[in-house]
């Protein structure tokens, strides 16, 4: 102890250089100590942040979104997340479903069969009906990525869905001649349909606001469409539906499903040596007459191929061969503003001319067209020689903007694509929701009302819109 505090003690007389002398050495020791400790953190904390806790990839952050919209779809929902809109698919007597493709099988010479939920559907421009039912027939697990929630329940749905298969209806006797064909009737399918969900408690419940319908071929369900027109209609176009019937505020378009194989070569036109292209069926009727007039105008125009052909297997190889060699292919008005040529066109990276002044295009708050068609107004399409001249401006350059535009945007197309078709109209079908719940609480407050002419609760579709011609 004496030691220490002799040590420890120092005299006024002592010489204080030793001491002052060794206290910077020691200080710069200690910032150096300080400086490398911390370094050191730094160094533990970046490598613990970027292999243990690194950011998702888009794919990965996608993916962990849906999963966690689908934990969260039950009644709690702490984050306070939107839920996703739960759906609940009837289970249809065979009679609306199994049963047409029975019949429309029978009427080309099939046989019965002892179960006919083992037959295969058609192929056919409106199988959207199939797509949409076999999705919801698979198991929720299988259906993770989904914008909507299939519930067995159907107290707990949101929205309920008809499954019923109306485009095929449509067509079982077609194309047979007199005689030939079964004894099966649309029309009497139809109101069999109406009868059915009018006794039922879900579609009485809300006048069948929140059901969703398929009508995609323009004539499908016209029997029956005065008895259904509350519900979500997914329809092709509204060519031959009335205002008070269908809506763009109401309704989803949908595209057809494509019949023709998708491009799979490089972008450009050197294998395109056609610079316009179209086959289909000339004569049309109501809007589907310019198609006469354009085949008068462009038959003897060079670079153009224009055909008149129906629907058959080795007709879709020509239209197969001539999309895929062609720079642009024209797209006219049929007997209502649209056709599925559209879609062929853009699976084949054939540059669409749309020439249909009342279409409507499905996907369009996530789609510009504008971005790989050319629009033009009928009236301008009609002068002799503006199409062509019009098309042989456009650079190769813009014709591969065109082109990978198109690609892009190219599985909204297709039905068979896991994020595709189907999970998009899902997706437009489930921002219908809002609205039908304000029409359903609006119902239950009103009167009954007699009107001349639609009201306030139906925006029609495009007929007097501003056409914006090239």
């Amino acid at each position: 102890m004496k030691t220490l505090k002799a040590r420890g003690s120092l005299s006024p007389c002592s010489s204080t250089h030793p001491l002052v002398s060794n206290m910077p050495r020691k200080s710069s020791l200690f910032k150096h100590t300080l400086i490398a400790t911390v370094f050191f953190l730094l160094a533990i904390y970046a490598f613990f942040s970027t292999f243990f806790h690194s950011p998702l990839s888009s794919s990965d952050s996608s993916s962990s979104s849906f999963l966690d919209l689908d934990r969260l779809s039950s009644h709690e929902n702490p984050n306070n997340f939107p839920q996703k809109v739960k759906v609940f698919m009837y289970d249809l007597p065979h009679k609306f479903t199994y049963g047409i493709i029975q019949h429309h099988s029978l009427a080309r010479g099939g046989s019965p069969v002892p179960d006919v939920t083992t037959l295969k559907y058609p192929g056919h421009q409106h199988m959207h009906e199939w797509f949409l039912f076999s999705d919801l027939s698979r198991p929720q697990s299988d259906r993770l990525g989904s914008p909507v929630i299939k519930v067995s329940d159907p107290e707990e749905a949101d929205l309920f869905y008809v499954p019923v298969f109306s485009s095929l209806s449509l067509i079982v006797n077609a194309g047979r001649p007199p005689g030939s064909g079964s004894d099966y009737s649309d029309e009497e399918m139809q109101n069999q349909l109406v009868d059915w969900l009018k006794g039922h408690e879900y579609w009485k419940r809300n006048s069948g606001w929140d059901h969703v319908i398929n009508a995609g071929d323009p004539n499908a369900l016209y029997r029956g469409v005065d008895h259904v027109k509350n519900a979500v209609l997914l329809v092709s176009d509204f060519g031959r539906l009335r205002p008070d019937q269908g809506s763009l505020v109401k309704d989803v378009i949908i595209p057809y499903s494509h019949r023709i194989s998708a491009y799979t070569g490089d972008f450009g036109v050197k294998d395109r040596t056609t610079l316009l292209f179209f086959m289909g069926n000339r004569y049309r009727k109501e809007g589907g007459k310019i198609r006469d007039l354009l085949f008068q105008i462009l038959e003897n125009e060079d670079d153009v191929v224009i055909k008149h052909g129906t629907q058959s297997r080795e007709n879709r190889r020509a239209a197969s061969r001539g999309m895929h060699t062609s720079k642009f292919c024209l797209n006219p008005a049929g007997d209502t503003p649209s056709a599925c040529r559209l879609f062929d066109s853009i699976v084949s990276l054939c540059v669409p001319v749309i020439i249909s002044d009342n279409i409507e295009l499905p996907f369009e708050d996530v789609i510009d067209y504008k971005k790989f068609a050319v629009f033009v107004e009928t009236t301008t399409a009609l002068k002799p020689g503006y199409l062509v001249s019009l098309l042989r401006k456009v650079s190769e350059e813009q014709i591969i903007e065109y082109q990978k535009a198109m690609k892009e945007v190219r599985r909204y197309y297709d039905y068979t694509h896991p994020n595709g078709t189907v999970n998009e109209i899902w997706r437009q079908v489930s921002q219908k929701l809002p609205l039908i719940k304000y029409m359903i609480n609006r119902d239950k407050r009103l009167t009954k009302r007699e009107l001349s002419e639609p009201n306030c609760s139906c925006l029609c579709s495009n007929q007097t819109g501003i056409i914006n011609s090239v």
